[in-house]
């Protein structure tokens, strides 16, 4: 992370912001996750879930919602629904049937820990635990922000999003992509789920205006493609033990990326664009405080694992 996130916050400020919410993040992810289940499977969850990761998703969550003038509660809760889906999402990714890895957030993967049966058990399972959290019977969120946020995050999920891009990754293997296709899968494997985090956050406020929704959605498709040009570059520029996962995995899995397409310097330009567009679209969405969003712009662009 650079020193400085843009005009508005230091890597200090937003280190001070992150700290207490993501604390509140874990605390409640301990709480919810696993702790009912038949032992094998709520440790398999648990693993899953908890002690690792860049907790990026329910800090967008948040991040919007503060920039909205969300319910806390409502937030909380959708933060770590949308932590889950990536979690399950990664289980499944990591399995032999599909990307086969054997290393995420710097230890064995859950099939490797627990076993291909109780890994997908585990992503089953997380997957429904995050809309049960999404829908308390304690009246502490409203029933129209439980059904928008279900809808959110299934659509970010699903066919049409996260789901849908995994597919066509998985039927890219030894293709060759032109840009464009390659940014619709990102944007739908990636993209869908990052965006759909700050979608969640705003929809966490009963009444926000058209035009902050509108800058928010392209906020979040900038950001989310972002992250993978990102993500793309440092499979090639760093190693395992600083990812945390197998470095080198797509060009060894012969899988089309930003940078076999495009090269790394034209790859790192484009990272470069679409932080700018993120940023711009901030400045259009009438919002007094996203000073958040914007530093989480940078942390994402700027970052080295």
């Amino acid at each position: 992370m650079t020193a400085a996130l843009g005009e508005d916050w230091s890597a200090a400020r937003l280190a001070a912001w992150m700290t207490p919410h993501l604390a509140h993040v874990e605390e409640a992810l301990s709480a919810w996750v696993g702790t009912d289940s038949p032992v094998q499977l709520g440790d398999a969850m648990r693993y899953a879930v908890l002690d690792g990761g860049k907790r990026l998703r329910p800090l967008l969550v948040v991040a919007a919602s503060e920039a909205v003038g969300g319910s806390p509660a409502a937030s909380l809760r959708a933060a770590c629904a949308v932590e889950l889906i990536h979690a399950y999402s990664l289980v499944h990714d990591d399995m032999p049937c599909m990307d086969n890895d054997v290393l995420r957030r710097g230890k064995p993967t859950v099939h490797v820990k627990f076993g291909e049966a109780d890994a997908l058990l585990a992503g089953d399972a997380l997957q429904a635990l995050a809309f049960e959290l999404l829908t308390p019977d304690d009246g502490t969120i409203e029933l129209v922000v439980q059904a928008n946020l279900c809808r959110l995050l299934a659509r970010a999920a699903g066919s049409q999003g996260m789901a849908g891009g995994q597919a066509i990754d998985l039927a890219s293997v030894g293709k060759s992509l032109d840009e464009a296709q390659l940014r619709e899968m990102h944007r739908l494997k990636t993209g869908a789920l990052l965006q759909g985090s700050v979608e969640m956050g705003a929809a966490c406020a009963c009444a926000v205006s058209a035009r902050a929704l509108s800058a928010l959605r392209d906020y979040g498709a900038a950001l989310g493609l972002a992250f993978q040009i990102v993500d793309d570059i440092l499979d090639v520029t760093a190693d395992s033990s600083t990812l945390g996962k197998t470095a080198g995995k797509d060009a060894a899995s012969d899988k089309p990326t930003y940078v076999s397409l495009l090269g790394l310097e034209r790859a790192r330009g484009q990272a470069r664009g679409l932080l700018a567009d993120a940023l711009a679209a901030l400045d259009r969405s009438g919002l007094s405080d996203a000073a958040a969003l914007r530093a989480l712009a940078y942390m994402v662009v700027d970052r080295d694992r």
